[in-house]
Order: structure tokens, then C-alpha cells, then sequence
């Protein structure tokens, strides 16, 4: 039976982001199962429009990508999103998925990034073996949010680096709770004066760039009015090789 993996993620229209995530992700499964064909699909139409327009790049929906899947005699399907949390756009790409099951023996469906216990804690570590952070300072991780329930997974995140003894680790979200002035009034309980800003997301696109990172109207921009010494690790979790292999669990863990 000739097998598949879709590889499902937002998107991103920052080039540079995306190979140093998306692109290494993709290879990684390539290589790990040798016996599927990896195919590649964003949920994003925007982007996706963005990217052909400005880069003559195409990228494939996720439903234009199952029917390619099956007009080249795939059978066996693992669909495996990079999305961070069970969200929208996880909601969506099941939607699509549903709708393209009948042109495949079997489909098999991996889950997002942090959708157990040991999922957050697993994160939590392959994040923290990597990044170096200064007794004098606090890591601020900007999450995306969401208006979905799903977004209880950020508070949820910034309890469980706590517990783990990440104590200097505060988790906010660019759209949603908590937000930056929740994190700023946690910064000033803790006394400290350095923040080290990092996306919590898969690629550092758009908004790690410019609402995390940049010089105006941004997370960064704000923390220095308010005093604070600010430094910026412009790094994906795609980035991160113990995030990537999460992902290759989860789509083991689907064929189970």
C-alpha cells in the first residue's frame, strides 16, 4: 500500500523562517519514514496567496493536497499538523481532512505540538536545553491565541515550565489571555530589569518580527518605555530539533 504523510502548517510568507522550520521539519519526516511520500499543504489562504504573488511560490490547501495525494495512488494516509495547539486552523484542517477521507483505504490524523501532559513537558525541555538565559533575566515567550478554548494551553504552558523549575519563564499571546500587560505586571513582582523576548510559535515570522521584535508599536518597543533591557532570540520552535521530533512521535503515535 503506498503511503503518505501530509505535513499541515499555517504558513508563513518570510522565506528565511521557513526553511530553517518548515523545510527541515518536511525532510526530517522524509527521511525517518522512508517508506511514505511527504507532501505539503498550509492552512492559510492568505499566505498561500501571498506567497505565489510575491515569490511565485505554490502551496497547496489542504484539501487540493489530498486530492494530489490521491491522484498519485497514495492509499495509506498520515496527515500531521505543526500546529502548537488543538486550535482554528486544527479545527479546519480536520474539516478538510473529513471531506477527503473517502479517497484513501486509510487516513491516520497526528496531533499538534502540546496536546498531552508529557507533550509540554517534552516542549518545555527541548526549548530550555537551547536557549541560555542570564540569572538577571526573565524569558518572555510570545504565543499566538486565540479566541478558540484551546487557548487555555498558554496559561496551562507557563504553570508547567514553573512546576518544572523554569521559574524565570512568563508566556504571553499576541492575540488573546494572557497578553503583554499580564506579563508585564508578573515582570514587575519579579524585580527583574532584562527580558529576553522568543516567539512560541513555529516559524518566526510575522509576528515574532514585527509585533514581538520590532522597533515600533511591539512587544520590545514597549518593554523599553517601561525601563526594561530588552534582547530577542529571533528563533521558531521549528528550529529546535526536540520540538521536530515531538512532531515525528505524534506520527507514530497516529499509525498506532
Amino acid at each position: 500500500m503506498k503511503k503518505g504523510i501530509l505535513a499541515v502548517s499555517f504558513g508563513t510568507s518570510h522565506i528565511d523562517t521557513m526553511e530553517k522550520t518548515i523545510d527541515v521539519l518536511e525532510k526530517e519526516f522524509a527521511k525517518t519514514f522512508e517508506e511514505a511520500v511527504v507532501y505539503r499543504a498550509f492552512t492559510s489562504n492568505m499566505i498561500i496567496k501571498k506567497l505565489k504573488r510575491t515569490a511565485n511560490i505554490k502551496v497547496q490547501t489542504v484539501g487540493e493536497a489530498l486530492e494530489k495525494m490521491a491522484a498519485d495512488g497514495i492509499e495509506e494516509v498520515i496527515v500531521q499538523p505543526t500546529h502548537v495547539i488543538n486550535g482554528i486552523e486544527n479545527d479546519r484542517m480536520l474539516q478538510e481532512v473529513m471531506e477527503h477521507m473517502h479517497l484513501f483505504r486509510k487516513v491516520y490524523v497526528g496531533k499538534p505540538l502540546l496536546s498531552s501532559v508529557e507533550d509540554y513537558k517534552k516542549a518545555i525541555h527541548a526549548v530550555m536545553e537551547k536557549t541560555v538565559i542570564g540569572e538577571d533575566e526573565m524569558l518572555v515567550l510570545m504565543g499566538h491565541g486565540t479566541d478558540h478554548h484551546a487557548n487555555s494551553a498558554y496559561p496551562t504552558l507557563e504553570y508547567t515550565f514553573h512546576s518544572l523549575g523554569y521559574q524565570q519563564v512568563l508566556v504571553g499571546t499576541v492575540e488573546s489571555f494572557p497578553d503583554l500587560r499580564n506579563v508585564m505586571a508578573k515582570l514587575e513582582i519579579s524585580g527583574r530589569k532584562k527580558v529576553v523576548l522568543m516567539p512560541f510559535m513555529f516559524v518566526a515570522g510575522d509576528h515574532a518580527k514585527n509585533d514581538m521584535a520590532g522597533e515600533e508599536d511591539s512587544w520590545k518597543s514597549e518593554l523599553e518605555e517601561k525601563g526594561y533591557e530588552v534582547r530577542v532570540i529571533l528563533k521558531g520552535l521549528g528550529e529546535f530539533e526536540g520540538i521536530r521530533k515531538i512532531f515525528a512521535e505524534h506520527i507514530e503515535e497516529a499509525e498506532m
